[in-house]
Parts: structure tokens; C-alpha cells; sequence
């Protein structure tokens, strides 16, 4: 499993200033397809880091990490970085969601 973490983190390190991963394309990237819980287990452990863990969010496009306290740092960090959220609580993913094959497109709102 630490190679699952690994992999894990280097694509969280890669995910650029006000884009987003969702916690299941994190575990299909690293080999982990149906694995998205377990890449929140990863990502709890990251709130003193330096990796943009506030940058995974969960398929709907929204904050699940109010649960365990981190919600409104999480939503500030992303708010900071020029991410919307509507009414809802939900973030355009069709416009902010990452992927590692496509680093050179820019998010439309920045």
C-alpha cells in the first residue's frame, strides 16, 4: 500500500494552483481504481504539509472534509486560489478538474 501512497502524493504535489483532483481519480491514477476512501485516509494526514491536499475534493465537486474539521480551512485555501463554489457548496468541475496528461491547460476562470 505505501506504493499506492506514494503515487498518491506525487500527483497531489502536481496539481496546480487553483485546478482540483477528486478523490477517485487520485486512486485510478495510482492504480487503485474504487480506492477514493482511501485517499481520503491519505489526504487527513496532510493538513500541516506542504502539499496542496485542499486541492481534492470529492466527484460532486464539493468539500467532504467538514467532517473532520477541515472544511472551511479547505474551502478558504481553494477560495484563495480563485476557486468559485456556488450555492450548493459545489466547484465547476468540467472547468477546474486536473489532469496530469493535460498540464498545460490553464482553468478558464484564472
Amino acid at each position: 500500500m505505501q506504493g499506492f501512497r506514494d503515487s498518491v502524493l506525487g500527483f497531489v504535489a502536481r496539481i496546480p494552483t487553483g485546478r482540483v483532483m477528486t478523490y477517485g481519480q487520485l486512486a485510478l491514477l495510482a492504480g487503485g481504481p474504487g480506492n477514493a476512501r482511501q485517499v481520503g485516509f491519505i489526504m487527513q494526514g496532510l493538513a500541516d504539509s506542504d502539499l496542496p491536499w485542499h486541492r481534492v475534493i470529492n466527484s460532486q465537486g464539493a468539500i467532504s472534509t467538514y467532517k473532520v474539521g477541515f472544511g472551511e480551512a479547505q474551502r478558504a485555501l481553494l477560495e484563495a486560489e480563485g476557486v468559485t463554489f456556488d450555492d450548493a457548496g459545489k466547484c465547476d468541475l468540467k472547468k477546474l478538474q486536473w489532469w496530469p496528461d493535460r498540464e498545460d491547460e490553464q482553468p478558464s476562470l484564472l
